[in-house]
Formats: structure tokens, C-alpha cells, sequence
């Protein structure tokens, strides 16, 4: 048996050591893009803000392909997938297999400017992209623009303020983090970030950037001119499956997979980002491009490749994080739109120190943000994944020491 696994990272590591664990003649091939070894995508942040050294970011030692008995072609982008004769194209070249994942996770959204070549302008996205960051800080950058309001750009924010730079974030939305809480959550975190010091303006984009060789400026779509020298771009990440033939491949914003991460072409596999599963909190195909599950869907996905049949329930959305002195955290399907038929209750607000929303939908609990008192965060996370019925008033939940063991049968 022939393995051929696409991408270096958590997906596709952890589909080698399964296939590794229940078939060790089979010949395995991995194909990426990125030349370093495993690294942990989450920690460049820290790297970025300087707590910790590019070093500290491999998963897997400088031995580990030769543990596993991997073949690797690094540095070289997946052109084509040819179903029929089970082959991909790398530049031309073909390369055969009997077992195919498609693991190539996800790019930077593209940014629609003016002049993006500039230099000093980056993506946050791999190690490539935080170490020529690094190199960039060394020469002493003094303002900085992050452009989005998400994870990603909330991150880089936070980490170049560490490193004493002067920021600007301009945020599309009304408010920060705004695909993960709802609006009186992101009021409050967007109130934390300015008395910290954080020039957060909300409702504004960028049409390009000035510059002589390296930018000089951020040009908004209201004409303003924010002077900086340094511009990190975190606008959400887009699948990488550009090589997958649509009309071999079913493909939505992702390559849709079945329950054993199996997509519309029998022995062809997606996982990690690139992945399009069912949502647990939502009951339909979604993307959620976060680690966790990515190292799942890739276990998983080893698994049933290798000939044991493991089934995946489905993907499950969840953040924690800290903003300076907030704790918080967002679960599932945590701000639905106003017109659906969901209910939501809510208690706390900037006033208590502490806010809490949960989101159901016939008597199951489908979503959470929790900011501060957090502790019963991974209780609520086990009955959304559970899709355990909620027979009480709803309200009764956010009641301070609310016992869970009521909503338990018997």
C-alpha cells in the first residue's frame, strides 16, 4: 500500500504515526510546501511577541521521518490531482498513490490594495512569516497597523505592543473578535484593549499603502493616512485546494468529507483545515480551521486509510484566550445571526465584571461566550458535543453554582 499525505503540519504528522501504528510495510510519501520540520502554527504569536525563541517551535524531532520510514518532498506545492490514474502533479511530475490526504491546510486571505508589495508588510500565518517578522523588528520598526479584528490580528497586536511598538488595528466589523463572541462580549474586550493602550478603530478597511521600497503609510477607505513602518495582515484564512479537481472532488469552501473523513473520491481523504466536516453545534458542513481538531480529523483520517474503521462525530468551534485581565472563552455556535430560530440568554455585562451567553436551539445548547468565570466552560463544551436536552429553563444555567449533575437522566 502506497500512502501519499499532503502537508507537513498537525493533520497530516498525525495521520502518519496512525497509519505507522497499523501498517508498517506501507510505503508513505510526504508532499509539503513548508521545508521546515512539524512546528506548532499556534506558538509563532509567542515568537512574534518574543517569549519564545524560533527553536521552541518543532512538534517532532530532526529523526522522526526516519522513525516513521517517510519519504518527504518538501519545498514543492501540490499542482493537481489526477483521480482517474491516482496521481498527483508536482510541477509536472507525477507521483502515484493508492491512499491519498489531502492535508494542505490554509492560506492568508488575500488583501485587495494598493501596493501590498511594499516592503514590511506581512501575513501571519507560518514560520516563514514570523521569522522574516523578527528580522523586520530588528531594525527597529516604531508603528505598526494590524489589520483584522480576529484571532489572528488580535495576536499579532498584543505581541508587537509587548515589544514596545506604537499599534494601530483597524477592524472591518463594529467590534473586535466579531466571528467568535456577539456584540456585548466584543464591546467589553474592545474596552479592554483601549484603556491598554491599543488604537482600535472599528468600522474602517484599507484601500492600499504608501511607501518608497517599504510602506510609510496605511491608507483607509475614508481617505485617512496612518503613518506606520511595519503592517501585519490577519483577514482570516481560505482553504488550500486550488489543485483539487472540482468536478472529481466535491468541494464547498472546503473538500467535503464524510464521517470517516472520506471525500466523494473513494480512498481520497481531507483533513485539518483544508477539511469541510459536519459542525456538531450546527448540524451542517463547516470548516473549523483550529488545531485541536485538526490533530483529530488527522488521526482519524490515518486511521480509516489504513484500513480500520474510525468514525469522526464532527467538528466542534472553541477559543480560549486572554485579553489582559479577561478571561475569555466561545464555544460552538456562539453568535448566530438575529433572525434564526435560536434562544439566547445572557447575564452579566461590563458592570459585573464578568458576561455569560448561551445559545440553544430546540432544548439543546448549540453555543457559548463566557468572559471571566470560566470554569464551567469545559461542563458546557461536553453538552454541546453530547447534544444533551436541556429540560429546565434554559436561564437556570447561568445561575452562579448551578448544578450540572441536574441535567444528568435519572
Amino acid at each position: 500500500m502506497k500512502y501519499v499525505i499532503i502537508g507537513n503540519g498537525i493533520a497530516g504528522i498525525n495521520a502518519i504515526e496512525a497509519i505507522r501504528e497499523l501498517d508498517q510495510a506501507g510505503e508513505i510519501v510526504l508532499v509539503g510546501d513548508e521545508t521546515t520540520l512539524p512546528y506548532s502554527r499556534p506558538m509563532i504569536s509567542y515568537v512574534l511577541e518574543g517569549s519564545q525563541p524560533l527553536a521552541k517551535l518543532p512538534i517532532r524531532s530532526e529523526q522522526f521521518y526516519d522513525q516513521m520510514m517517510v519519504t518527504t518532498i518538501l519545498g514543492r506545492r501540490v499542482s493537481a490531482i489526477d483521480v482517474d490514474r491516482r496521481q498527483i502533479v508536482l510541477n509536472g511530475a507525477r507521483l502515484d498513490f493508492d491512499r491519498l490526504l489531502i492535508a494542505s491546510g490554509a492560506d492568508p486571505r488575500p488583501l485587495k490594495a494598493a501596493n501590498t508589495s511594499l516592503d514590511n508588510i506581512f501575513y501571519m500565518r507560518t514560520q516563514a512569516h514570523v521569522r522574516r517578522q523578527v528580522q523586520a523588528l530588528e531594525r527597529g520598526p516604531r508603528r505598526a497597523v494590524v489589520l483584522g479584528g480576529g484571532l489572528v490580528g488580535f495576536k499579532a497586536a498584543y505581541a508587537l505592543m509587548k515589544r514596545g511598538l506604537q499599534v494601530t488595528m483597524l477592524i472591518t466589523s463594529g467590534y473586535p473578535l466579531s466571528m467568535q463572541v456577539d456584540e456585548a462580549a466584543g464591546k467589553m474586550i474592545l474596552d479592554r484593549l483601549l484603556t491598554h493602550g491599543l488604537d482600535v478603530r472599528v468600522g474602517v478597511s484599507v484601500q492600499g499603502f504608501e511607501g518608497n521600497g517599504a510602506v510609510r503609510a496605511a491608507i483607509t477607505d475614508t481617505g485617512q493616512s496612518i503613518p506606520c513602518d511595519m503592517v501585519i495582515v490577519g483577514k482570516g484564512v481560505l482553504p488550500a485546494r486550488d489543485f483539487v479537481p472540482r468536478k472529481r472532488i466535491e468541494v464547498d469552501l472546503g473538500v467535503v468529507v464524510d464521517d470517516h473523513l472520506q471525500s466523494s473520491a473513494p480512498g481520497i481523504y481531507a483533513a485539518g483545515d483544508v477539511a469541510e466536516s459536519i459542525d456538531i453545534a450546527r448540524r451542517q458542513r463547516w470548516v473549523n480551521a483550529i488545531w485541536p481538531e485538526a490533530a483529530v480529523q488527522g488521526r482519524t483520517a490515518g486511521c480509516n486509510m489504513a484500513g480500520r474503521p474510525v468514525a469522526y462525530p464532527g467538528s466542534l468551534s472553541r477559543n480560549v484566550m486572554r485579553i489582559y485581565d479577561l478571561d475569555l472563552m466561545t464555544l460552538g455556535y456562539a453568535n448566530p445571526q438575529k433572525d434564526e430560530a435560536v434562544q439566547v440568554v445572557r447575564s452579566g455585562g461590563p458592570r459585573h465584571g464578568f458576561y455569560r451567553s448561551l445559545v440553544f436551539r430546540d432544548r439543546l445548547l448549540v453555543g457559548a461566550v463566557l468572559v471571566n468565570r470560566i470554569e464551567q466552560g469545559g461542563v458546557l463544551r461536553a453538552l454541546i458535543e453530547n447534544r444533551v436536552p436541556i429540560g429546565l429553563c434554559p436561564a437556570e444555567l447561568l445561575a452562579p453554582g448551578f448544578n450540572f449533575a441536574r441535567l444528568l437522566p435519572g
